[in-house]
């Protein structure tokens, strides 16, 4: 899927989510997706392969493994117009069948490069799970804990960050469940929240959710996530 657009590593995996968006794919079907091409490319050169046709191969495969059948018709035209935004749908000829055959081939290469490893445990449920954890214990959270302030919008920007992650294959390095912690304690941090009697507790409150997580170790995730935003302003 060549383009007179100079195709970019991160801006491939941006075209990943912007895709599943525009396909209403699942959250972690993008998710999925963008793991394959990270993966992908941990064990082949950037230069031997197209990053938009190996990001529209990744999410055709995501779907079909996530179970959320999206049609091969419907990536190639969300992913042709993504590239060629003045273009109309592909009519079924010759340019249509040459990306789709590209795609299949791409399929099974990409599955024999992932030595067939296609499930992915996400972050996003832990994440989902800490959020509601935190609900519970704190309510609802407002900056510098002022009554009737501006409400912190946790979820949001802990789901954001997490999404960001993905941009970089680094969110490969870190367990699910301590990538969640990470994003939501960087989201914590971000809004001065302070949780209470923490100071009391002989457990931090993200040790009552990865018992093994140390404070190091969770330093090394959030410079990880810190990253993904360096990497972008570069």
């Amino acid at each position: 899927m060549s383009s007179a657009k100079a195709p970019t590593y991160v801006g491939s995996v941006r075209l990943i989510f912007e895709a599943g968006t525009k396909l209403e794919a699942k959250p972690q079907t993008a998710a999925t997706a963008a793991t394959y091409f990270h993966r992908f490319f941990q064990e082949c050169e950037h230069d031997d392969y197209d990053f938009y046709l190996v990001a529209a191969t990744a999410m055709y495969l995501a779907g079909k493994v996530e179970e959320d059948h999206l049609k091969i018709r419907d990536v190639i035209n969300v992913f042709h117009k993504s590239v060629y935004p003045k273009s109309d749908p592909l009519p079924l000829a010759e340019e249509y069948w040459c990306l789709r055959d590209a795609i299949v081939h791409c399929e099974l290469l990409m599955l024999r490069v992932l030595q067939f490893r296609v499930s992915v445990d996400h972050p996003h449920r832990y994440l989902l799970h800490y959020l509601w954890s935190l609900h519970d214990w704190l309510g609802p959270l407002s900056v510098n804990g002022a009554s009737g302030g501006c409400r912190v919008p946790l979820a949001q920007v802990a789901w954001s960050l997490l999404c960001d992650v993905y941009l970089q294959p680094g969110c490969l390095r870190h367990p699910p469940q301590e990538m969640a912690v990470a994003v939501l304690q960087v989201a914590l941090l971000a809004y001065d929240v302070r949780l209470p009697h923490a100071e009391e507790s002989d457990l931090t409150w993200y040790e009552t959710f990865c018992q093994n997580l140390s404070k190091e170790k969770l330093s090394d995730i959030m410079m990880d996530i810190i990253q993904v935003y360096e990497a972008e302003a570069a």
